[in-house]
């Protein structure tokens, strides 16, 4: 039977399996699951990956859906472990897209169907991503994990996006992200050795680089975090992955020479702002220490040698 771009076999609607990591989050990941299983279509399934939260998490999900897949981690591994730990989980099941989000994300009604029509109706090459639209809970655009527009997008780029309304990204944050599987097979899982921050960049940079990306306008959702805020908030000790891992992206293959000169100079700015604003600059100093070390004298290990088999 034929395939079509998606990876489904001809005559059949692609397999949508979404996979939503959590840690110590009860309450809203079971927020977030009612929103995607109201979804319409609703995925067909769902795959739930618990960072050994103690908070009862894993209980409560299996009580309050049963149906779905939970997977249980013996340790925290991060945003990064946990979605290639899920993404393989859902390439293993057999799907064509899979949707990713965090477990602050709260779907709107609609979400889902939007990213695939808007995917159906782009004329070309299938896009490897299609992302939503991200708003915190008053209502505003989301300063944080919003997808990045694609500097420099050619004229043809942008239009073909509008024609499907949409608009270019070259970036993406695993705030609700409908990827093409085969891409992902092709292109590899995100890297856990991450463990959190440009895990998302790195994994999404590296499947959009000569591929189609989409940030679609009618598909939202609601990132529930406790504040508005940006990426250039002082993070302290956190500050070690944000440095570290940057520079493992950085010496990676994700960007093209241009693009590496344009985001390296947009790291290096906002770097200065986060020191700037922040309110205990010798943590930071040593933060930035220490990561810029491990950036610059290691690099991520094969997620085998990081997760659990």
């Amino acid at each position: 039977m034929p395939a079509h771009a998606d990876g489904s076999a001809a005559g059949r609607a692609p397999r949508v399996v979404a996979v939503i990591v959590t840690y110590n989050r009860r309450d809203l990941v079971l927020e977030a699951l009612r929103a995607v299983r109201a979804q319409q279509p609703a995925p067909e399934e769902v795959i739930v990956v618990d960072n050994a939260s103690a908070d009862g998490t894993a209980d409560a999900v299996r009580a309050a859906f049963p149906e779905v897949k939970l997977a249980e981690l013996g340790a925290n591994y991060g945003g990064a472990g946990g979605f290639a730990y899920g993404m393989a989980a859902a390439l293993a099941d057999g799907a064509d897209l899979i949707w990713a989000m965090d477990d602050d994300t709260i779907p709107q009604p609609g979400a889902l169907s939007a990213l695939l029509a808007a995917r159906a109706r782009y004329e070309g090459r299938a896009p490897a991503i299609v992302a939503s639209t991200v708003l915190w809970t008053d209502g505003r655009l989301h300063p944080m994990n919003t997808p990045r527009r694609k500097p420099m997008a050619a004229a043809t780029e942008r239009a073909a996006a509008a024609a499907s309304g949409c608009v270019p990204i070259r970036s993406a944050s695993f705030v609700s992200v409908l990827i093409d599987a085969a891409e992902c097979r092709s292109r590899g899982l995100p890297k856990a050795d991450f463990f959190l921050w440009n895990d998302d960049f790195e994994f999404t940079t590296r499947l959009l680089r000569h591929n189609v990306g989409l940030l679609c306008t009618d598909s939202v959702v609601v990132h529930k975090t406790k504040t508005f805020g940006s990426t250039d908030v002082d993070p302290g000790d956190r500050f070690y992955f944000e440095v570290r891992n940057k520079i493992w992206t950085l010496r990676g293959t994700s960007l093209g020479p241009a693009e590496w000169v344009l985001y390296t100079g947009a790291t290096l700015r906002r770097w200065v702002r986060t020191y700037a604003a922040s309110g205990d600059r010798r943590r930071l100093r040593a933060s930035f220490a220490r990561g810029l070390a491990a950036g610059v004298r290691t690099g991520p290990r094969p997620n085998e040698q990081v997760l659990p088999n």
